[in-house]
């Protein structure tokens, strides 16, 4: 019953040291990415993950005999208000009360955020021994050019619940 009663970092670490001893020398790694490019837009995050399995991209920077797992991924928490990095702050408790050594902020979040670098400054001086590092997968394309590519997505016109409740969301074709 005691084991219950734990912070989920205390279960963590007790069931690390018992059942995986081997893995104990390993970077654990989370994502932040963009709530925008994944709720807005559908971004499954596959490109950060492909990179993340094959040492691509920002993770290529880990030394090739350290081991890797990814810890978690997690959204930003929006576009901000006053409260935006005490939000991401809640958040990022995801990631950090399992151990985390890094957090990526991904391609999105680099490419898209104003506000990139008063998160990564939160983070920082409240975590400080967490690394927080810009970027995920390989950029195959200018920040500014997927910009663009994203503006066009999110300006293009789409149905809503608007459009069913005054009868014009049929197709007329």
């Amino acid at each position: 019953m005691k084991l219950f009663a734990r912070k989920y970092s205390d279960i963590w670490a007790v069931w690390s040291a018992h059942k995986m001893p081997e893995v104990m020398d390993l970077a654990k790694i989370g994502i932040m990415t963009c709530s925008n490019a994944t709720q807005d837009l559908g971004c499954s995050s596959v490109s950060c993950l492909a990179d993340f399995r094959r040492r691509k991209g920002t993770f290529a920077a880990y030394p090739q005999e350290e081991k890797l797992t990814l810890t978690g991924i997690i959204n930003c928490p929006g576009c901000p208000t006053l409260a935006g990095p005490g939000k991401l702050l809640g958040r990022i408790r995801a990631l950090t009360e399992f151990g985390v050594d890094a957090i990526h902020f991904s391609f999105c979040v680099k490419a898209l955020c104003p506000f990139k670098e008063k998160y990564k400054t939160a983070l920082e001086e409240t975590f400080p021994d967490i690394n927080v590092i810009l970027g995920t997968h390989e950029e195959h394309v200018t920040p500014e050019e997927f910009r663009g590519r994203v503006k066009k997505l999110f300006c293009r016109p789409r149905k809503t619940m608007v459009d069913i409740i005054l009868d014009r969301d049929r197709d007329s074709g």
